[in-house]
């Protein structure tokens, strides 16, 4: 991983990391946060792990009140990942990459 990408993933997030891979060069270690919750989470994952399983993971570390994972959308570039049994690599993710967790449901400001 460059050095930017290193200091990327090391912005306002967790001091653990979510290991769904071993530590090795072939492992990638990407920043997931969750809009509601205002916070991230590093997630070390193999660039064939699936979205849903890097989602899960996440929303447990970030969001374990929500039992309706269905009711989030994983985002990256801005874009939703709409099939998320696709790979993160597949997806379009990279080393280093951001995917954000939002709400499908718009909340009305008060």
């Amino acid at each position: 991983m460059s050095a930017g990408g290193a200091f990327a993933n090391s912005l306002r997030v967790r001091p653990e990391i979510v290991a769904l891979a071993a530590a090795d060069a072939s492992a990638w270690t990407i920043r997931v946060q969750a809009a509601d919750a205002w916070d991230a989470v590093r997630v070390r994952c193999a660039p064939g792990t699936p979205v849903a399983t890097i989602k899960g993971a996440a929303m447990a570390h970030l969001l374990p009140d929500v039992q309706e994972r269905d009711g989030y959308v994983v985002k990256l570039h801005g874009a939703d990942i709409r099939n998320e049994a696709l790979s993160l690599e597949a997806a379009g993710g990279m080393p280093a990459s951001t995917l954000c967790l939002v709400s499908r449901r718009r909340r009305p400001l008060k």
